[in-house]
């Protein structure tokens, strides 16, 4: 019998249908849901980063959503560090950890690589960069250095491509190098389950759920954000979605071409996130909607140990 503590861990790319997954489940077991989605972490954007609506939050606890303010930034370290202290605040109850990004749901179930501290004159530097250059040429810069790395970031994510550049300037080592290293043991006893489509199956409900959620009013929630943040450099500016109806806010782009954008960026990054999670042999894959077969395993699962935590 495992004494470590027990997770489920829902997964998979964007659209996948991994809420409702989460919430089958819920209602079959005393389960909470935990976040692991690094943008739905940012508080003025709940349309626009697919967060569970009210109804969906009132079907069971959910956590870590919407806290983040559109300024603010955070490492995945620190979100593992919520994310290990919101577990054993669910404990007895099962938690369920729901998201797509690869990298926080393996810092969490293996531990992130000891990433030496990075002088303040080096970061000031990078950073410095980043202002003058802008994110894009700083990706350009690690799909040279970090080919790796730089498939499981994007051109508009600013915090992640100044992160690896500013590790490699100080360290030495790539930022893949540095994750590549051999981890402690995971506290937890966990089971992945990955909702998966093809992406050609995916691609027409991701520009199905861009339009619905322009219905709903994510123009409303852009325009509400630049209001109260007018930056466009703040880490919540930087997520799929956000970034191109900025563009529209500033007279930029047409709704049209947003949309167009918005759908080939989000396509482009469910591929970098299933390419990522076809690499983790454990994860068992389900269809969409398959809520009995997930159920059954995570009974059959739970079955070998009587107590989650």
């Amino acid at each position: 019998m495992s004494d470590k503590t027990r997770i489920v861990c829902i997964l998979g790319p964007t659209g996948a249908g991994k809420t409702a997954i989460s919430l089958g489940l819920a209602e079959r077991f005393s389960a909470q849901v935990v976040n692991f989605d690094s943008r739905q972490v940012y508080r003025d954007f709940p349309i626009i980063t697919a967060q569970p609506d009210a109804s969906e939050m009132e079907a069971c606890p959910h956590h870590l959503y919407g806290f983040l303010e559109t300024v603010e930034a955070i490492t995945a370290a620190a979100f593992v560090d919520l994310a290990k202290e919101t577990v054993d605040r669910v404990l007895p109850d099962l938690p369920l950890l729901v998201g797509g990004t690869g990298l926080y749901l393996q810092a969490l179930t293996s531990g992130l690589a000891p990433i030496p501290e990075i002088p303040t004159e080096v970061r000031d530097r990078v950073r410095g960069r980043l202002e003058a250059e802008g994110s894009p040429a700083l990706y350009r810069e690690l799909e040279k250095i970090d080919p790796e790395y730089a498939a499981k970031t994007h051109p508009n994510n600013r915090q992640r491509n100044a992160r690896a550049l500013e590790v490699y300037e100080a360290t030495g080592r790539t930022f893949s190098w540095w994750h590549n290293r051999e981890q402690p043991p995971s506290p937890y006893d966990s089971l992945k389950i990955g909702v998966g489509l093809d992406l050609d199956d995916l691609t027409p409900l991701l520009e199905q759920r861009i339009e619905k959620m322009i219905d709903s009013g994510a123009v409303e929630e852009a325009r509400r954000a630049w209001q109260k943040c007018p930056r466009p450099e703040a880490p919540g500016w930087t997520g799929i979605g956000c970034a191109e109806l900025l563009l529209y806010l500033k007279g930029e782009l047409s709704l049209d071409e947003v949309k167009k954008r918005w759908a080939a960026n989000t396509r482009a990054y469910a591929k970098r996130q299933i390419t990522w999670f076809k690499r983790d042999r454990e994860i068992k894959w389900v269809e969409p909607g398959a809520v009995d077969e997930v159920s059954a395993l995570v009974e059959s699962w739970l079955a070998e140990n009587v107590t989650y935590g």
